[in-house]
C-alpha cells in the first residue's frame, strides 16, 4: 500500500524529517549538497538550519534512484550541473540519461543470466533431495 505523506510546512522540513521522507540519512543529505548534488540551495533558519522544501526532496529521491542503478556521483553531479545550468542542454541531459540507461539495461541483462544458472542449480538440488541421490552431486575432491 502506497504510504501518503502529510504535505510539507511552509517552514519547509528539518534534516532529520527530510531524511526520513527521502530514506537517506541527515549524513547523506548533507553529502549530496557539499558533493554538488542538489540542484537548489536549500533554505536554512536564521539559525542556519537546513529546511528542505518539495523541490529538494523530489530532487533528492532523483539522485538516489540514480545511485542505486549504479550512476556514478560524478555523473549524477554533471546531470545536476546540467539541471541547474537551465534550459538549453535539454540534448546533453537526455543523452547522458540515455547512456546511462543502456548501461543499467545491461546490468540487469547481466543479473538475469546469472539468476538463470542460480535457478539452473536450485532445480538440480531439488530434484536430487527430491530422487534422493543428492550424494552424487559434484563436489571437489580434497588433497
Amino acid at each position: 500500500m502506497l504510504e501518503v505523506k502529510p504535505p510539507i510546512p511552509p517552514e519547509g522540513l528539518t534534516i532529520a524529517d527530510a531524511a526520513r521522507r527521502t530514506g537517506v540519512s541527515a549524513h547523506t543529505l548533507r553529502y549530496y549538497e557539499r558533493a554538488g548534488l542538489v540542484v537548489t540551495q536549500v533554505d536554512r533558519t536564521s539559525g542556519g538550519r537546513r529546511r528542505y522544501r518539495q523541490l529538494d526532496l523530489d530532487w533528492i529521491r532523483i539522485c538516489t534512484k540514480l545511485r542505486a542503478t549504479g550512476m556514478p556521483i560524478k555523473t549524477i553531479r554533471r546531470y545536476a550541473d546540467l539541471v541547474s545550468a537551465g534550459r538549453g542542454n535539454e540534448q546533453e541531459r537526455l543523452a547522458l540519461l540515455e547512456e546511462h540507461r543502456a548501461e543499467v539495461l545491461a546490468k540487469l541483462a547481466e543479473l538475469q543470466e546469472n539468476l538463470a544458472l542460480i535457478d539452473r542449480k536450485i532445480g538440480v538440488y531439488r530434484g536430487r533431495l527430491e530422487a534422493g541421490d543428492a550424494d552424487d552431486l559434484w563436489a571437489p575432491a580434497r588433497p
